[in-house]
C-alpha cells in the first residue's frame, strides 16, 4: 500500500494519500484549500544499514563533524572500528561494545 504525495499549485501545501487498492483510483484534492490542481511528487526513502555495514564503511582516519553524531549510532563506531583495527580479543571487544551502548541509549535521549 503506497504513499502518494503531492503538491497543491494553487497553495503550495503537500498532501499525502495512501493508495489500498491500486486499481481503484480516485481523485485527491488538497487538504488544506480543496483544489484538485495538484502535481504528484518523487518520495524520499529509507533503508536500513546494520551496525556491521556501518563499521565496514567507517573511516578512522577521517576526521567527522558534529552532525554525524546527531544520529546516535554513529556514537562510539570510531572506537568499535579501532579496537578491532588493533586486534583487540573478544573479551574487550564486548567491553567497549557495551560502553558505546550505554553511551548511544545516553545520546539518544538528548535528541528525543
Amino acid at each position: 500500500m503506497p504513499i502518494y504525495e503531492y503538491r497543491c499549485k494553487s497553495c503550495g501545501a503537500k498532501t499525502s494519500r495512501l493508495v489500498l487498492n491500486l486499481s481503484r483510483q480516485t481523485e485527491v484534492e488538497c487538504q488544506a484549500c480543496g483544489s484538485q490542481d495538484l502535481t504528484r511528487l518523487f518520495s524520499t526513502f529509507a533503508y536500513h544499514r546494520s551496525e556491521s555495514d556501518r563499521l565496514s564503511e567507517a573511516d578512522t582516519g577521517r576526521a567527522t563533524g558534529d552532525e554525524y553524531y546527531k544520529d546516535s549510532r554513529n556514537v562510539g563506531l570510531w572506537a568499535k572500528k579501532r579496537v578491532r583495527e588493533l586486534g583487540a580479543d573478544a573479551e574487550t571487544q564486548r567491553q567497549v561494545d557495551q560502553v558505546v551502548d550505554k553511551a548511544r541509549d545516553e545520546v539518544g535521549k538528548l535528541f528525543e
